[in-house]
């Protein structure tokens, strides 16, 4: 491979300025791993093994690959049946001697659009489409919190259907005269009471410490 070098005036290039801090590790790369035209094939598994070797880096190169074409670094387009990309700017090398490219050049920019191996997407298309979707989900996670909101809540049961019979066993409904076992049930019972009547309100302090719990985010 030819040494290149990448000058200053290269970095002034406005492809490469108005491309997104993070996709310009990638932009040098490719500057330096495209043949002297500034072509290659787009094969995004190649060209993170060249530019991120060892590293997981194939939806990131993806990414940055429709950054670059979004800022106008390079150009995306299909010939041949692949897709290639072409580099804006190319570095200086000396191609005297150079063989010549094997990498078809790129039609018109008009043409150069719609790339299937990035689902022909632009950077800011994709971005868009990703806004809209979370927006979408956002309206129906609000959605769902109004109508619980507005939801009535069930009435509550009252304790008295659950609580321990008033009376005995012979007067389960409680009796006027003197009666040992009915004494001893009624206080069962309103003991039972309390201590519900008290749990309750145990219930409502300890949400009223943790805050709300069902507020929007």
């Amino acid at each position: 491979m030819r040494q290149r070098t990448i000058a200053t005036d290269d970095l002034r290039f406005p492809g490469y300025m108005r491309a997104p801090h993070e996709a310009k590790p990638t932009a040098q790369g490719l500057w330096l791993h495209t043949d002297l035209t500034g072509r290659r094939e787009l094969v995004p598994e190649l060209i993170a093994a060249d530019i991120y070797p060892g590293q997981a880096a194939v939806p990131m190169v993806i990414d940055h690959l429709l950054m670059l074409e979004e800022s106008g670094f390079l150009t995306i387009y299909q010939a041949r049946g692949s897709e290639w990309i072409s580099l804006r700017r190319t570095l200086k090398a000396d191609t005297r001697t150079a063989p010549p490219s094997d990498c078809p050049p790129p039609p018109g920019h008009d043409s150069s659009r719609h790339v299937v191996a990035l689902e022909g997407e632009s950077a800011r298309e994709r971005a868009e489409a990703r806004v809209r979707a979370e927006q979408v989900e956002r309206d129906g996670e609000w959605a769902a919190w109004r109508e619980r909101a507005e939801r009535a809540a069930p009435p509550r049961r009252p304790l008295l259907l659950d609580a321990p019979p008033i009376g005995c066993v012979d007067h389960p409904n409680g009796r006027r005269e003197n009666c040992g076992p009915c004494g001893t049930a009624r206080r069962q019972h309103d003991r039972w009471l309390a201590q519900q009547r008290y749990t309750d309100q145990l219930v409502n302090w300890e949400t009223q410490a943790d805050g709300p719990g069902d507020e929007p985010w």
